[in-house]
């Protein structure tokens, strides 16, 4: 069996693709555009770091908007599963240019589902994120419980794509489950999230922008636990009865402040941050925090990595790289 994974170069799909090969005995089709979104550099290493790994891999430069190279992707490797991680990442990023988020992340995922449909697809899984939740959603956040409203263009596209994947699924059948991640850090973050951000500032001693007194809880989940979510999907034994159709959290359950965040990072590189407090922005949810009931009764998912270990094992590879002059 063939497994398409879009945004395979990227943070989540990179470990992902470890973890598949791995685990699993699939084929691999890593689907990148590497856009300068941040330094293409960084995800073209990850990508030949990849393609060293096993003759299952294969690399393909296609952007999830065009049609007809994915068409020619599914037909050549015989494509049974789709794992749809490419996007516009990023709550600030949607704010500068919606037009293209909303492209992106909508757009591109109705030109899946038209490829899954026409191929007959067997598995269809969408990364969604804890913003569809909104603000008002009741925390935790469960899945099938009321929602708020997105409060940024990223929320709203997420909400948007699910929608789409959900309304296939009723029309045509697609066996589409939607994974609504939270919060992911790790190695290979992406350079502007929380931790790759906050940790580049104290290692260089530089300003450190804090919206609002971080009081903000964020359900921080390990990149690990979340590429064994998506496995466990994958590889579920009653995936079209029990799982298609449905959404999942993938989170820790476990929030905790920005400013513990910071802490962590402090304690781990032995410096201080030099903060500059600025006003808290509309586009941030005031906490994200995963309902796990639902993900643990029919995935049996259960995170495993402690944000307390996993922070000073972050910062010591960042240590690493900024040492090597690599980017990260």
């Amino acid at each position: 069996m063939a497994v398409l994974i879009t945004g395979g170069a990227g943070f989540i799909g990179s470990h992902l693709v470890e973890l598949l090969l791995a685990k699993t005995s699939h084929r691999l089709v890593v689907v990148d555009n590497f856009d300068p979104y941040y330094s293409p550099i960084v995800k073209r290493n990850i990508a030949a770091h990849l393609a060293a790994l096993s003759p299952r891999i294969t690399i393909a430069n296609a952007d999830c908007l065009d049609a007809v190279a994915l068409k020619k992707l599914l037909e050549e490797h015989a494509v049974r599963s789709i794992v749809h991680l490419a996007a516009s990442p990023g709550v600030p990023a949607s704010l500068r240019d919606p037009r293209q988020c909303l492209r992106n992340n909508i757009e591109a995922t109705l030109v899946l589902l038209e490829l899954a449909r026409q191929h007959r697809v067997e598995q269809f899984l969408f990364a969604s994120s804890s913003t569809v939740y909104g603000s008002g959603a009741a925390a935790p956040f469960a899945e099938d419980a009321p929602m708020g409203n997105p409060v940024s263009p990223y929320g709203v596209s997420k909400r948007a794509a699910e929608q789409l994947g959900f309304n296939y699924h009723h029309l045509y059948q697609i066996p589409f489950v939607s994974l609504r991640f939270f919060n992911a850090y790790g190695i290979r973050i992406r350079p502007e999230l929380a931790l790759a951000a906050f940790t580049r500032a104290i290692l260089r001693g530089e300003p450190l922008k804090l919206f609002g007194d971080g009081s903000a809880l964020r359900d921080f989940t390990h990149v690990t636990d979340i590429a064994q979510g998506l496995l466990q999907t994958l590889e579920h034994p009653h995936f079209a009865t029990a799982v298609a159709g449905e959404a999942f959290n993938l989170g820790s359950c476990a929030p905790i402040t920005v400013r513990q965040l910071i802490d962590m990072i402090e304690a781990a590189a032995g410096r201080r941050a030099l903060i500059e407090q600025l006003p808290s922005r509309t586009e941030d949810m005031l906490r994200t925090h995963a309902s796990l009931e639902k993900s643990a009764r029919v995935l049996g998912y259960q995170p495993t990595r402690q944000i307390e270990i996993e922070v000073p094992r972050y910062v010591a590879w960042a240590l690493q790289e900024e040492s090597a002059g690599r980017p990260w």
